[in-house]
């Protein structure tokens, strides 16, 4: 029969230890729960509990199968109100379609905006001798970017910040449609 240790140096490291590995179990718990939180106010708004929530839906304009909406979130019990760009976009396999869809903030527009100005008028216009990206991202993980490759830049939309499916390929040009979309969106906000 083994014998407790009365080592106190030991009895020391066998707790620090203990103490590490639930440490290290309670951090992953934690990373791991922090991936499906990242939602737009937007979303946390329509999602509350104890609220009544009407959706009005605006349509702005279609690009490469990606629908444009304006989204006016109300609720009718505190009346309190808040608008979102939505993207919705099918997906079809041989034996479903999965719809993907990402909301952006009212305050997240100009940004996108700008970006999308920044592409135009100094990325694509340049080359690069390696793989680049750039790309914005919203707080709800809605990425719209572009990436160097093979001699040429290639834009894109991605819906769903953990989804490879999500993603919407653009031309250069099509930036310019999306553009015009959320200024028009901007207006019916």
């Amino acid at each position: 029969m083994e014998q407790p240790c009365n080592n106190p140096k030991i009895n020391i490291m066998k707790k620090t230890l203990l103490v590490m590995l639930v440490g290290m179990f309670v951090f992953s718990s934690y990373a791991q729960t922090t991936k499906e939180v990242e939602v737009s106010n937007a979303e946390k708004f329509s999602t509350s509990s104890g609220a009544l929530i009407k959706k009005d839906y605006l349509e702005i304009g279609d690009i490469k199968g990606a629908k444009v909406q304006v989204v006016k979130f109300q609720d009718l019990i505190s009346d309190k109100s808040t608008s979102a760009i939505k993207f919705e976009y099918e997906v079809k396999s041989s034996y479903s379609t999965d719809t993907k869809q990402a909301l952006l903030d009212v305050d997240e527009i100009d940004g996108l905006m700008k970006s999308i100005k920044i592409m135009q008028e100094k990325i694509f216009p340049s080359t690069s001798e390696n793989y680049s990206e750039v790309i914005y991202r919203s707080r709800g993980g809605f990425e719209a970017g572009c990436y160097w490759s093979k001699g040429k830049w290639t834009t894109y939309l991605k819906l769903e910040k953990y989804d490879g499916k999500s993603y919407v390929f653009l031309s250069q040009e099509d930036f310019t449609t999306l553009y015009s979309f959320l200024e028009q969106a901007k207006g019916k906000l």
